[in-house]
């Protein structure tokens, strides 16, 4: 019996250890393979596979980046001395496994995009994501944003949340570009 305790609880460590890790968020340029993936997918702006997504490519792309942009900002502006940790079990699994399954949330409106998208428009918000992106490690690690599903997270969880988030929607937008 002593030796199954010993192993349940070696076995628990091991987990904990496993999640810590895999719930970072990259350190080494980070989102800046993501942003490129963007920028190249723009020339299929319009592309659509109504099988997998009922928007096209273009929605996907200034979608991400209104997200990337808009939680920036909320770090930005947020109260550090505010922040309080909770748990959260859709976070710890979503970020744990780096996976949000497809058609369950729907976004915020804050966060769709327009009716009829420009080029322009997604090139302008991909230049500020990335200058945004460069500044949010200057921050305060309490720095905060309160995300609809996964409640308050700081800022480490928030870049955990946009690496995750922003690769949902390249998955989505690879799906689309399938023959």
């Amino acid at each position: 019996m002593k030796k199954i305790l010993v192993n349940i609880f070696v076995l628990c460590i091991c987990l904990l250890g496993f999640v810590q890790i895999k719930g970072q968020p990259s350190k080494k340029d980070f989102m800046k393979s993501e942003l490129n993936k963007i920028e190249k997918y723009l020339i299929y702006r319009d592309s659509l596979n109504e099988e997998v997504s009922r928007v096209a490519v273009a929605w996907h792309l200034d979608h991400s980046l209104k997200v990337i942009n808009g939680i920036c900002d909320s770090l930005h502006k947020s109260d550090p001395e505010a922040y309080v940790r909770k748990f959260n079990m859709p976070r710890l699994l979503s970020f744990t496994l780096g996976y949000i399954p497809r058609g369950r949330a729907q976004a915020p409106q804050s966060v769709l995009p327009p009716d009829t998208i420009k080029t322009d428009d997604i090139v302008l918000q991909l230049s500020m994501a990335r200058d945004k992106l460069k500044h949010i490690g200057n921050l305060d690690d309490h720095s905060n944003f309160k995300h609809p599903v996964f409640d308050r997270l700081n800022k480490k969880q928030a870049k955990r949340f946009i690496e995750i988030h922003t690769r949902h929607h390249l998955k989505i937008v690879k799906d689309i570009l399938k023959e």
